[in-house]
This record gives C-alpha cells, sequence and structure tokens, in this order.
C-alpha cells in the first residue's frame, strides 16, 4: 500500500515506521523539509516532501497534525481541490485543550475527524490509533500477555484499509462504530491524555478485551 502522510512527528514516525516493516510505500509529508526528510530516513520511508505531495503519492492518507494546524494542513495538502477525495485518510489525533483536559468541537459539537471529512470532500475518515501515547506503537502493542485492541471509527468505506493498518502494527481492530463515534473516542483519549499528563508510564493503555477475554480497565508493561 502506498501511504503519504500529513505530519512528521512522533505519531508518523511510530505508525508509519511499522508499516514500512510490514512493506508498505511510505511518503513522509510535512511543512518543515528537514524535519520531514529526517522523519523519513529515521523509519526508511520510499520519500519525503511537501503535504500536497503526500496527499498525492498515498492511497491512504496518515493524518497526524496538532489540532490547531487541521485546517491549514488540509489546505496545504490540497483537499478541497480534491487531492484526497476517494481515498482513506487515517486520523490519529485528538481534539483536546490540554490547559483544562476539555474536549474541542466544531460546528454542531462534530469532532476533529468529521471536520477532517468536511475539509476533504470524498475522502473516506477513519479514527484510529488515538487512544495510545507514540511510543505504544514502537514496539508490539501486548500489554500483560494480551495484544492491545485499537478502537476505530469512521466512513465504511475506509474502514477495511483501517483494520489491515492495525493489524500491520501488531494490534487487534475493534469497531466502534461510524464517523459520529468518532466524537465518542476523542473524549475516551482525555482520559489517557490526563493520566499521561498526570506522570503516568507512555506505555500506559486502554485494555480492551477481544471477544471471549476478560481484561482490565487499563494495563501498562
Amino acid at each position: 500500500m502506498r501511504i503519504g502522510t500529513l505530519g512528521a512527528g512522533m505519531m508518523t514516525e511510530a505508525l508509519a515506521g511499522r508499516w514500512v516493516a510490514a512493506g508498505h510505500e511510505v511518503f513522509v509529508g510535512g511543512r518543515d523539509a528537514d524535519k520531514a526528510e529526517g522523519s523519513a530516513a529515521r523509519i526508511g520511508a520510499a520519500g519525503s516532501g511537501t503535504l500536497r505531495e503526500a496527499a498525492e503519492f498515498g492511497e491512504t492518507v496518515l493524518l497526524a497534525v496538532r489540532i490547531a494546524g487541521l485546517a491549514d494542513a488540509l489546505e496545504a495538502a490540497g483537499a478541497g481541490e480534491g487531492t484526497l477525495a476517494g481515498k482513506t485518510i487515517v486520523d490519529c489525533g485528538n481534539a483536546v485543550n490540554t490547559a483544562d483536559f476539555s474536549l474541542i468541537t466544531f460546528e454542531g459539537g462534530t469532532s476533529s475527524s468529521e471536520e477532517a471529512a468536511r475539509l476533504a470532500p470524498g475522502a473516506h475518515v477513519v479514527k484510529a490509533f488515538n487512544q495510545c501515547q507514540a511510543a505504544v506503537w514502537r514496539t508490539d502493542p501486548v500489554f500483560d500477555g494480551r495484544t492491545l485492541a485499537v478502537p476505530y471509527a469512521g466512513d465504511e468505506a475506509g474502514k477495511a484499509v483501517a483494520r489491515q493498518l492495525i493489524r500491520d502494527v501488531g494490534a487487534d481492530p475493534l469497531d466502534a462504530g461510524d464517523l459520529a463515534q468518532t466524537r465518542n473516542l476523542e473524549a475516551m483519549a482525555i482520559v489517557v491524555i490526563r493520566l499521561l499528563f498526570s506522570g503516568y508510564d507512555p506505555m500506559t493503555a486502554f485494555s480492551f478485551s477481544s471477544p471471549g477475554r476478560t481484561g482490565e480497565p487499563f494495563a501498562s508493561r
């Protein structure tokens, strides 16, 4: 699969690095050319360049930008001109105000994933990987002997791609519903983010149970 990334930070390196190892072809896109080039070199990506080049390169696009830069990043990627139409956008971001750990919403109380879908007409947006810090994705996500289940929600047309990419980092996909349910995934992530800001180990994560298994609310390793 050809994957372009909008963003060249920690989440991009952690997730895209695993996807490169799984055999996918990744192109890192960023506003800062040197940062994108460095990120691409560290993970063995096929190349690096602008956000628009990444959007045009990928069959699938990882959206990994700060919430304040969401609109600008998608504009720079050419989303409004159709560069992402027909493609799956995997959104790993969270709309949280870390000053008071409140949820940031958009018009009508929508999530950042719904806003991304509005700004990228024709794209299939799926929220995934937003419940854990980047460190979790750099190694096999196994906690207390159990494989981490990753909840995802969004456009049905993009879910098959999301499931594959979740499995490719060594985790189990857990379907949490349609695009409207991304609001709940973002709210859930605030719990983890607040724990991390309080000093919890970054390897702390929700321990979702697969059918037939019993798990604790949280697990660490």
